[in-house]
């Protein structure tokens, strides 16, 4: 029986861990989360204002913001197909 507890709840923190790492999926934000995800997103381009103007946009939209501040748009798949007239990238 102990090891049975013990395997569960082994389990059970790698789930979290593997959420923690590999999260930002689609749909994977509540609309208030968008600022703050954006924010972090931005920190370091030196055109914050756009960034995160486009970002929320982006974010309400998909409901998902990529990690770090730069790349893995792959997490997100609706915000990194969303393209402008120009057919260039419309999220950061």
């Amino acid at each position: 029986m102990a090891r049975f507890v013990y395997a569960f709840f082994l389990m059970l923190v790698i789930t979290f861990v593997i959420q923690d790492v590999y999260g930002g999926g689609e749909g994977s934000l509540r609309p208030e989360q968008c600022a703050g995800a954006c924010d972090y997103r931005c920190s370091k381009t030196q055109y914050h204002k756009a960034c995160i103007t486009y970002c929320n946009i982006c974010c309400e939209k998909c409901l998902c913001v990529p990690s770090g501040t730069y790349g893995h748009k792959e997490e997100c798949p609706c915000y990194d197909h969303w393209k402008t007239k120009r057919g260039t990238p419309k999220c950061p």
